[in-house]
């Protein structure tokens, strides 16, 4: 049985009597319902987030995508040096002999890696252009780093003598290549930005206790910065990473019900050090092997944040990782009366850049362009993902108030000049908390327990279907891979703790009837 379990336009003297925004069609959106990856396409375009590029799968970073980027590369480098870790940087290429000394990690990334063979290019003699020389092949191909772990150990390896050196809690921020066949922006990209962790420590208890903290940074990161709720838990065998011992993770749905796996944490054990021969001397005088983690989040988390929150009309941002948080928009027909409401929109900015919300100051913009109508504005604005919109007409000015329209909401509100900073302050945080509880709102309607196979594939076969399915599974590989094969659902976690009374208690797989120690959680996934 299947259970949910939770549950034209024409300027006026006042800005409140301006029209609203044209038809979502005028804007070149695909509406969601029609097509929610040609919405998500469209928006990313058309909000100036990103652009493909001439290479293919790599994406071109617009300045206003490269901002949230920015602004969560802030939040989670705070976090980090928080709680003891330092930043780095290593080599961009890797050897190949690297590659081949930790077998499960080299099966897992080959068929993604970019390889470099030459290093030297020469005028083509038959032609107009350049080729490749011959001459010039190297004696050892480097492969452009698709992650980490490989380059870091052979240097920790230098670096690590005795229990004096240890813990070592390494994070860099860098670029990727993983040579993807489908590609989507920040998505899915040949190469993308992200950080990744690498950390050596003396006992498994202590990579343990590491591997669970950097789980609970990001997830205090999805929910108190991008308001999006995540489950936390391990990946099973045929999911974890390549070399791990084991995986866990932060898991996200967005709305059309499909998950993002937002962010991943590894226990790598002793794996990499043996590999690469990196022993310290204990305390008690014995030589022992290190054991490690590793981690990472990376600019899908741009992508998450749009597909959780945002739409038709374009991006909604929660407040703590918007560019912009408010926005103002001047109105005047004449030279005379733009004057007097872009002063006041100044003052009213600057007394806003002046005040800390969250620690920083808030985000803010006076648009003063003279050749745009204020509902292109207003479109625009509403496109972008700004916060709140505050209008000033000069027939506000002699009110003394302003006109102020929350993103998520949509609804003017008139706002008394003298009240405004502190409302403007009030309406931010309580748009960081709604975004929150309606993606939480969202993702417990659809969320089920399934006890029959008919319903389970009916989830995630029928027209319109999705969600997270918390069901038995039999704890083998081949059951697993067969529901994927299937549905396309694949387990997305093993929660850390129970959703809901009675999930970690035994039972019997949705699709074999074999016994099962406990429900896990399937969902078609990104």
């Amino acid at each position: 049985m299947m259970h949910c379990y939770c549950v034209g336009f024409v300027p006026s003297l006042r800005s409140s009597d301006l029209s609203q925004s044209p038809s979502v069609s005028n804007l070149g959106i695909t509406p969601q319902s029609e097509s929610f990856s040609e919405w998500y396409n469209d928006l990313v375009v058309k909000a100036d987030m990103a652009d493909h590029s001439a290479v293919r799968g790599c994406m071109v970073i617009k300045p206003h995508g490269y901002a949230i980027w920015e602004l969560m590369q802030r939040a989670l480098d705070d976090m980090f040096k928080d709680s003891g870790h330092v930043n780095a940087y290593f080599p961009l290429f890797v050897p190949k002999s690297f590659l081949s000394r930790e077998a499960a990690h080299v099966e897992g990334f080959a068929k993604e890696c970019a390889v470099v063979t030459h290093y030297r290019l020469i005028n083509d003699p038959d032609g107009v252009g350049v080729v490749v020389d011959p001459e010039a092949k190297l004696e050892e191909e480097l492969i452009i780093r698709p992650t980490s772990e490989t380059v870091i150990w052979n240097t920790y390896k230098k670096w690590i003598q005795s229990y004096r050196d240890l813990p070592i809690l390494i994070n860099q921020w860098a670029n990727v290549v993983r040579w993807e066949m489908r590609t989507r922006l920040f998505l899915r990209t040949a190469e993308f930005l992200w950080q990744e962790g690498h950390t050596a420590h003396a006992t498994y208890g202590e990579a343990e206790e590491e591997a669970l903290l950097i789980l609970d940074i990001y997830r205090r990161f999805a929910e108190e910065w991008m308001a999006v709720p995540v489950l936390t838990g391990v990946k099973s065998e045929n999911e974890k990473f390549a070399g791990a011992d084991h995986t866990y993770c932060i898991e996200a749905m967005v709305q059309d019900r499909r998950c993002v796996q937002a962010g991943t944490s590894h226990h790598l054990g002793q794996n990499f050090a043996k590999a690469f021969d990196v022993k310290f001397q204990s305390q008690e005088g014995k030589e022992e092997y290190v054991y490690a983690t590793s981690w990472g989040v990376s600019t899908r988390l741009i992508g998450t944040l749009i597909m959780a929150h945002s739409d038709d009309r374009g991006l909604i941002l929660p407040p703590r990782l918007a560019p912009i948080q408010v926005v103002f928009v001047p109105i005047g027909r004449d030279e005379e009366t733009r004057t007097k409401t872009y002063a006041c929109a100044d003052r009213l900015a600057d007394a806003l850049r002046h005040l800390s919300w969250h620690g920083s100051r808030i985000r803010t913009k006076v648009d003063k362009r003279d050749k745009e109508s204020p509902g292109f504005k207003f479109n625009d604005w509403e496109l972008r993902g700004a916060c709140l919109r505050v209008e000033i007409g000069p027939r506000d000015l002699e009110a003394g108030t302003c006109v102020v329209v929350r993103r998520d909401l949509g609804e003017k509100v008139t706002v008394p000049l003298d009240g405004f900073a502190a409302h403007a302050e009030a309406e931010l945080a309580s748009m960081q908390g709604a975004l929150l509880e309606r993606a939480r709102g969202f993702r417990d309607a659809h969320t089920y327990r399934i006890d029959n196979w008919a319903e389970f594939q009916a989830l995630f076969t029928g027209e319109g279907s999705g969600g997270f399915a918390v069901a038995h599974w039999d704890g083998t590989a081949e059951t697993e891979e067969k529901i994927a094969e299937l549905t396309k659902a694949t387990i997305r976690c093993i929660p850390m703790t129970p959703l809901a009374p009675g999930d970690d208690e035994p039972g019997t797989c949705v699709l074999t009837g074999k016994p099962s120690a406990r429900r896990v959680v399937f969902a078609k996934a990104y």
